[in-house]
């Protein structure tokens, strides 16, 4: 796996999971309708990319990638071999050329993506599972026609700012297709967190991103009197 890119330039990138015999894994397990799904984020967090690698043969897992500007980057492929546990793989990837880090974006529970405003209410809190729900509007009216993607009406992933340990966030099954998609997620410890919801309205995929701060459970409670959740 060659892991040095030209930024900006698509490339066809190829992978193998190899298993502890030494061998490709060929047999997964289907998980959220793809039996591999593939995160690529900028170090700074600011770049995020959930992709769908195909099977080349062979063990081989194919996807087109493109690197958006020089600097240093996570891969994660997020897998379950047949009648195994849940397994998360991380490589660093490398966009060639002089790159600077930017600072986290601040925490906020509203962000934009194009006409929508997706606002997020609940506290990450470490060491138990933390309720959040994410609520859609467009032009200011709530999304009623959220369309699924990934199994559900929503996809999040929830990265460690500095480490950017992978967290596994599982969704609350609902039949309501939005406002609100709610999710249960687990952090290990008190920091910086980024979360970048995938959700799926008028046949297309749109991301919204958030900076958000876990603290303790006494912490997290005067934080949401401070908000008026």
């Amino acid at each position: 796996m060659a892991n040095t890119v030209e930024p900006g330039k698509a490339t066809d990138f190829r992978f193998t999971v190899t298993g502890p015999d030494g061998k490709p894994v060929t047999d997964y397990a289907v998980e959220h309708e793809k039996k591999l799904h593939f995160i690529v984020v900028s170090r700074d967090l600011g770049s995020f990319q959930h992709l769908h690698p195909e099977e080349a043969g062979g063990g081989v897992w194919s996807v087109p990638l493109t690197l958006p500007e020089a600097g240093v980057y996570r891969a994660f492929a997020d897998f379950k071999p047949t009648g195994q546990s849940g397994l998360t793989l991380g490589a660093d990837l490398y966009a060639s050329g002089a790159f600077q880090a930017k600072p986290l974006p601040a925490a906020s529970r509203t962000t934009k993506v194009g006409d929508y405003t997706v606002t997020l209410d609940g506290d990450l809190v470490p060491g138990r599972s933390s309720k959040l729900t994410l609520r859609v509007t467009k032009d200011g009216k709530p999304v009623t026609d959220l369309q699924p993607y990934l199994g559900a009406y929503g996809h999040l992933v929830a990265l460690r700012a500095g480490d950017l340990a992978y967290l596994h966030v599982h969704p609350e099954e609902s039949k309501a297709a939005g406002p609100e998609i709610v999710f249960f997620a687990e952090v290990p410890s008190t920091g910086d967190y980024r979360l970048f919801l995938d959700f799926k309205h008028g046949e297309t995929v749109h991301t919204a991103d958030f900076t958000a701060k876990a603290q303790t459970a006494q912490t997290g409670h005067d934080d949401d009197e401070e908000h008026g959740h």
